[in-house]
């Protein structure tokens, strides 16, 4: 009884045969097509874009190597370009050369737009390079140097007296408690008046690398000059070029000129023949006279 009704399975009416033989001819024809059927004539319909896919691979693998090649640029001071520095961002000899004169006057950029002003540069190299430039944190940050009223109400306010310090008698920690004055530029304070012997005037700090206006300002208000120090003149007439190269306000094409002059016309008698010197600072020639003897 069990056998005649497993039996029962395998009894297929006339229709359901057919299919079932429908059903194994078409897999007999896929295998015998997967088997013996040539694909690649597919491939061969398109030799253009087999190429173009080549190609594509070639130019990626250019590209990578040209990422790799190309030198990575930091940021840097434009203060500070030097003539190589200059050829490799792009930058012409002329354009370098102003660059570099404008600096031998010991004066500096604080911006992109003050630097092509100087230089030159055309508006696409200034936008290629100029993301690239890093100034002194106070030249981008000129906003904290504001000065804000300690007294809100100005009826009940006390004018405070300000005690003067002789700015050649300053130490360093009295520098410091000057807004924007940091460690670095207190140092160049303290140094520049060493290497002259004392300041003659509070118009030197303009001479002073990293100081803003703002803060110049500042120091004017804590400091000045109370008593004219005891400086160690420069016999301007017989000092040898070395001796001129040293004092501050001289650099050696400047120290030379004026040895220069002073071989072909004699003793230099006042600050005003030293001013026909080519390449002297006629801005600063009052100050400079102070340090210097014509006897």
């Amino acid at each position: 009884m069990a056998f005649k009704t497993r039996s029962e399975y395998f009894i297929f009416s006339r229709e359901q045969r057919k299919g079932i033989f429908v059903l194994f001819g078409i897999i007999i024809v896929l295998q015998l097509l997967y088997f013996f059927g040539n694909f690649n004539a597919l491939a061969k319909e398109f030799p253009e874009k087999q190429k173009w896919l080549a190609l594509q691979s070639q130019i990626d693998s250019m590209k990578m190597e040209e990422k790799r090649e190309s030198p990575k640029i930091y940021l840097f001071n434009p203060n500070f370009i030097t003539d190589y520095k200059g050829y490799k961002l792009g930058m012409s000899v002329p354009e370098i050369d102003r660059l570099l004169a404008f600096r031998k006057e010991n004066k500096y950029v604080n911006s992109s737009k003050e630097f092509q002003n100087v230089t030159q540069v055309s508006d696409s190299l200034l936008n290629a390079i100029a993301p690239f430039f890093k100034f002194p944190d106070w030249v981008n940050n000129k906003k904290q140097f504001k000065v804000y009223e300690k007294y809100s109400n100005k009826a009940f306010a006390k004018k405070e007296k300000i005690v003067f310090i002789d700015i050649n008698q300053a130490t360093q920690k009295d520098l410091i408690n000057i807004y924007g004055v940091g460690e670095a530029i207190s140092l160049r304070i303290l140094k520049l008046k060493e290497s002259l012997g004392g300041f003659v005037s509070m118009e030197q700090m303009n001479d002073i690398w990293g100081l803003s206006p703002e803060v110049i300002k500042n120091l004017n208000t804590h400091f000045k000059v109370t008593a004219m120090p005891n400086l160690k003149k420069i016999d301007i007439n017989n000092a040898s070029l070395k001796e001129l190269s040293q004092f501050s306000y001289f650099r050696y094409p400047l120290a030379k000129e004026i040895v220069t002059y002073r071989s072909m016309n004699g003793d230099i008698k006042n600050i005003e023949d030293l001013t026909k010197i080519r390449g002297f600072p006629v801005d600063k020639a009052k100050i400079i006279a102070l340090y210097l003897n014509f006897n």
